[in-house]
């Protein structure tokens, strides 16, 4: 099997040019965000390459992800932002068998054993919401095979959200969907991928579609928190070090060892990364990067980046990797 994870083609939905950090590699209880999903991938198994579609920030991805996982590797720069059909239509060279599509803003709980044992042309993932205008959503037949995707429905014509987690197992037709969607009119200044999905379904396909049990946003920066507290709270990934007296944990945490702690007061729902040293702070609902600086700053709903200085400051702030940011 291959897997094509595209980190470029749905966009960055976290404020632009806040955080030098490419979306994948941020940090959700001490982990990157992509290492949730390759954990799966090694526990399924039989994943002969992964292709990676990636934005400007290829070699960061590249470096990290050669150093960190087992799988052969291939690294493809997305340079125009076309939309996710353009995105997976760069892995083409290097399909030759069924594939696992995963874009990685977000985590979920899925059994991707499921694949091993479809006979369906495709498996689509999805999560029942109550809020699903803001989503894509599914519409599926009475054998529960997908009909037709419905983006942000004014009325209740299905729950389901696409999550962003696909198997094709019938991939030649996959890329005669894909190749029909590029050479049709865009679709909202987008070519989509669920359309080609549209495209075998009209051809007498038949996509699967499995509801996962959880579903976690990492996309923008007030889910990216709650997600944060979900798997401190619900995956049981809260920890700290021993501290000293002057420094008070309000749990969930999490703090990695080599962060200084002086004065300080930490949480709920924050994470630390290594190297960082706070001192005469509060902090809470906050994630902060590597080798940070935060001095006399009190923060809620925040996001700090890597090799960050932040004095004096008080209230919400995202500041990107390698940024100063002094009060007066």
């Amino acid at each position: 099997m291959k897997v094509i994870i595209p980190l470029a083609g749905k966009g960055t939905r976290l404020r632009p040019h806040t955080h030098v950090t490419p979306k994948p590699m941020l940090r959700i209880a001490g982990k990157p965000v992509i290492d949730y999903v390759m954990e799966d991938l090694q526990r399924l198994g039989g994943v002969e390459q992964v292709v990676y579609i990636t934005g400007h920030l290829k070699e960061k991805v590249e470096a990290y992800a050669r150093g960190k996982y087992p799988f052969d590797s291939v690294f493809i720069e997305q340079r125009v932002q076309d939309g996710t059909a353009g995105a997976v239509a760069l892995a083409r060279p290097y399909v030759d068998q069924p594939v696992l599509i995963v874009f990685v803003d977000t985590i979920f709980d899925a059994d991707l054993s499921v694949i091993n044992r479809t006979d369906a042309d495709g498996i689509i993932w999805t999560k029942e919401v109550e809020d699903y205008q803001r989503f894509g959503v599914v519409v599926t037949d009475a054998d529960g095979h997908m009909t037709k995707i419905v983006e942000k429905p004014s009325t209740p014509i299905s729950k389901r959200a696409n999550i962003g987690l696909y198997y094709i197992r019938n991939w030649k037709l996959l890329y005669e969907g894909i190749d029909h969607v590029l050479q049709s009119p865009q679709n909202k200044g987008e070519y989509y991928l669920t359309d080609a999905f549209q495209y075998m379904i009209d051809r007498g396909a038949k996509i699967r579609v499995v509801d996962v049990e959880g579903w976690y946003d990492a996309g923008k920066l007030d889910t990216l928190l709650e997600t944060n507290r979900t798997m401190l709270e619900k995956r049981g990934m809260a920890r700290h070090p021993n501290a000293g007296a002057d420094v008070v944990f309000v749990e969930p945490v999490y703090v990695e060892d080599g962060v200084t702690l002086r004065n300080a007061t930490i949480g709920p729902n924050v994470s630390i990364s290594a190297g960082s040293t706070i001192e005469g702070s509060t902090l809470r609902d906050t994630i902060v990067g590597a080798d940070a600086r935060v001095t006399r700053s009190t923060l809620h709903d925040s996001l700090v980046g890597d090799h960050v200085v932040l004095e004096g400051f008080s209230g919400q702030a995202t500041v990107g990797d390698h940024s100063e940011l002094r009060a007066e």
